[in-house]
Parts: structure tokens; sequence; C-alpha cells
């Protein structure tokens, strides 16, 4: 098993986060966008990137899944939920700025796919026990 690092839990996210930004985004430059204008006429070379976007969306999602399963990924979603609710008490976070929950939704969709690719590696570490859930013949 690759050895569990910061390095390779920022690279996670930022992977996540590109994918995240690259389905949709508010600043008009994402898949999403590109779609949208001519919406049902796609040409080749956006159903292609469709296609790959929603390859790369399953393999996260179902990786994170796997992980986290429905009470972690529900419990991930209140932590968050608390964290943006603190940042708005604080004053740091106006919930009354649409662009500003949009950012924080995409941000914190990239967080849960980044804890849910980590998290075996997480459990591993902290718990010393490696999970096999498969077996390879």
């Amino acid at each position: 098993m690759p050895k569990f690092s910061l390095g390779g839990v920022l690279a996670r996210f930022a992977v996540s986060f590109l994918l995240v930004l690259a389905t949709y985004n508010p600043t008009n430059y994402s898949f999403y966008s590109w779609i949208a204008g001519n919406f049902p006429h796609i040409q080749p070379l956006q159903a292609v990137v469709g296609i790959v976007l929603l390859g790369l969306w399953l393999f996260f999602l179902h990786a994170t899944w796997q992980s986290l399963g429905t009470l972690g990924i529900a419990l991930g979603l209140a932590f968050f939920a608390a964290v943006l609710w603190l940042f708005s008490s604080w004053g740091w976070l106006r919930l009354s700025s649409a662009g500003a929950i949009t950012w924080a939704a995409l941000v914190i969709i990239a967080l849960l796919l980044t804890i849910g690719l980590s998290w075996s590696f997480i459990r591993v570490r902290v718990s010393g026990q490696e999970v096999v859930e498969e077996v390879r013949r």
C-alpha cells in the first residue's frame, strides 16, 4: 500500500476540486456552461468530454461511498454544514450571497471526495488494520 502523506491528501484534493470545477462552477468555464447554451444539441467533443467526466465522477463517488458509507457521508455533510454555520456566525461567510454559498458547496463536495479517497489510508494509519474487500485470483 502506498505511504500516506499530507502531499497525497493535497493531491487528492487538487484532483477532486479540479473535477468539481471542470463539471460546474459559477465562472462559466465549466462543462455545464459549455453545453448549456446549445442543449440538447451537443457536439461530438462535448459528448466525449461528458463521458470522461461521468466516468471520473462514477469512480470518485464509488470510492467515496465504499470508504465512508451512507453514515459517513451524512456525518461529513453535517460537519461541513456546521462549519459553514460557524463561519457565518463569525462573519466570514455571508449566507445571503449565492456566489459564496455556491463556492462553499463546491469546496465541500471536493473535500468529501478527498476524504473518501483518503479514508482507507487514514483508517490504516489510525488503527493499524488493513481491510481487504476483494479477493484477487
